[in-house]
């Protein structure tokens, strides 16, 4: 982060690969080392209210991204726990969901403690028919990487919010060679598999400006020859393996490495992004038996896609009459001009497609792997 310079606020509403973002508060006084927002000047500082929760619920309910199927993940440009003024906009934003007609499910990341306030908004919206989900990001990362976090606090959020009845999905992330020690994977799962509904897995994101950020962090990203950016993610090849290799006493908690299979998992509904029977769904996640046959089960009634659903959603994108070939058969949308990431994150989404693009030179994100980027795993020493 550059104090210098001015800060880079995202979108209010934005489009991610697996969810809707909704953040109206920017900026975290926080500063791990790894995070997106660095070269957005968005760490180290004060949080920005860029709008209130009533004019958020505005924003989002005419946003042509907003669909009723999708999930919202509240606060990705900051943890939303962070700061007093933080945690009591997002109380506000937890009432004004709940007393409002979104009924889409809810995700809250945070790695900081969970006030009894608000957990107590949380079981209230949940109560009134929100489907609210919280992720604890614990990766077993010290605070020489994750500066400002206390490590004690975010693990006891675990029992805390089980005992409330709230569904926990752990999120694990990033995967470095600092946390991929087999006694490092050990203690953090041995205390999530407790208290969790399931991990997701999710290795080091490399996007286009981050290049020199991350490889303070790893250096040997920087070796010629290697292309981290433009894999979904990098693993060391320890942490790949050892999850790969989970001792028996773990029976059958459930570890993805997609998140959209963790989140239909969690929220009893099936695959919509093309997961199920792939190498990633097979080999890669430790997915209950019953979600399989969930998802294998649901993909007969799945609505065929059409050119006129199509159509419809690419005008509300504000891409009316862009030519694109369809397979009907893998549901495979393929465009021959670049298309921005996230109108394709967002045309996947609703319409339960695989979406296809040349990539725009400009771009400043990851493509990720619903867009068919693949996992980069690395020999560390």
């Amino acid at each position: 982060m550059s104090p210098s310079l001015p800060p880079h606020f995202e979108p209010v509403i934005d489009q991610h690969d697996t969810w809707l973002a909704v953040n109206p508060v920017q900026g975290c006084n926080r500063d791990c080392s790894y995070c997106y927002l660095q070269d957005l000047n968005l760490t180290r500082v004060k949080p920005t209210v860029l709008a209130s929760p009533d004019e958020t619920l505005d924003q989002l309910l005419a946003h042509r991204y907003y669909h009723a199927g999708l999930v919202l993940a509240l606060y990705t440009c900051t943890d939303a726990l962070a700061t007093r003024s933080t945690a009591a906009h997002l109380s506000g934003m937890l009432d004004v969901l709940a007393d409002s007609p979104v009924r889409n499910p809810v995700c809250l990341i945070t790695k900081c403690h969970i006030p009894d306030e608000v957990i107590d908004r949380i079981q209230r919206a949940r109560a009134a028919g929100l489907p609210v989900v919280v992720y604890l990001s614990y990766s077993g990362l010290d605070s020489v990487v994750e500066r400002g976090i206390q490590h004690d606090a975010l693990r006891a959020n675990f029992p805390r919010l089980h005992a409330a009845g709230i569904p926990v999905i752990h999120y694990w992330r990033p995967f470095l060679p600092q946390n991929s020690r087999p006694d490092v994977l050990t203690d953090v799962l041995e205390l999530a598999s407790r208290y969790a509904q399931c991990s997701v897995t999710v290795g080091t994101k490399v996007k286009p400006s981050a290049l020199e950020q991350i490889t303070g962090l790893w250096p040997q990203l920087a070796a010629p020859g290697l292309d981290p950016q433009s894999a979904d993610s990098v693993w060391p090849r320890a942490a790949w393996n050892w999850l790969r290799r989970l001792p028996d006493r773990y029976g059958d908690y459930p570890v993805y490495q997609t998140n959209s299979c963790a989140l239909a998992y969690v929220l009893g509904r099936h695959d919509r992004a093309g997961v199920h029977s792939t190498p990633t769904c097979l080999s890669a996640n430790r997915c209950p038996a019953a979600q399989r046959e969930r998802c294998r089960a649901a993909l007969p009634q799945e609505v065929h896609l059409t050119r006129d659903a199509i159509d419809r959603h690419l005008e509300r994108l504000g891409h009316r009459g862009l030519p694109y070939a369809l397979r009907k058969d893998t549901r495979t949308i393929a465009f021959t001009e670049p298309v921005p990431l996230r109108d394709r994150h967002n045309l996947a989404q609703v319409l339960a497609a695989t979406v296809r693009a040349p990539q725009h030179p400009d771009e400043r994100y990851w493509a990720g792997r619903l867009s068919g980027a693949q996992p980069l795993i690395i020999d560390t020493p």
